[in-house]
């Protein structure tokens, strides 16, 4: 299986609280919600689209809590609850043992070894959304073949970002790229060796 992160991002690459403040999530960040008055339907669509292609999701404990309570209970929308609820998804935590969304495994313990796994099966796509700490670690461990990043053009000036200051280079190439109406721009990349350097 190919693994895929997809994420919404800043400018400057912030990745955290898109969709809104929440003080439990993200304790004194106040800049949440910066994607919302976007309201670009086509960017809309395409992040959707994103979400129903994948054979699985995989998901970090704290974006799987709140993608089971929000989108878990729109399961039949017909929109991102649906794709989402009507696929396999794998958590990862080593705290969660019974998770009461339909179709969840949780990955614990031996975590890369897990994942590797995973990727073995033939075909398909496991698609990760929604939790940068772990995309974060995916990448750190060679584990992500494509990343999926739909950039805003916002600046947000504060807030974890999706790659760290220090850490692994990555050789990138295009795979597609999309400029929304709004200025919201969609790049797919698959990930692969070291970058050249002068």
């Amino acid at each position: 299986m190919k693994l895929t992160i997809s994420l919404q991002v800043t400018l400057d690459g912030v990745a955290q609280a898109n969709g809104g403040n929440n003080e439990e999530m993200d304790p004194g960040f106040t800049r949440g919600g910066w994607a919302l008055s976007f309201d670009d339907k086509d960017a809309t669509q395409y992040i959707l689209d994103t979400w129903r292609r994948p054979d699985a999701f995989l998901l970090g404990r704290r974006t799987f809590g709140l993608f089971e309570t929000f989108w878990g209970a729109r399961s039949d929308d017909s929109w991102f609850g649906e794709a989402i609820s009507s696929k396999p998804k794998y958590v990862v935590s080593n705290t969660l043992t019974d998770p009461a969304w339909e179709h969840t495994t949780v990955i614990s313990g031996e975590i890369a070894a897990e994942i590797r796994e995973l990727k073995a099966r033939p075909g398909g796509e496991l698609l990760l959304v929604g939790s940068a700490a772990l995309a974060r670690w995916l990448l750190e461990n060679e584990l992500v073949d494509e990343l999926n990043l739909v950039q805003f053009p916002v600046i947000v000036g504060e807030g974890r970002r999706l790659f760290p200051q220090d850490g692994l280079d990555f050789g990138l190439e295009l795979q597609d790229s999309r400029v929304f109406g709004t200025g919201i721009v969609a790049l797919t990349y698959r990930v692969g060796g070291r970058p050249v350097y002068a």
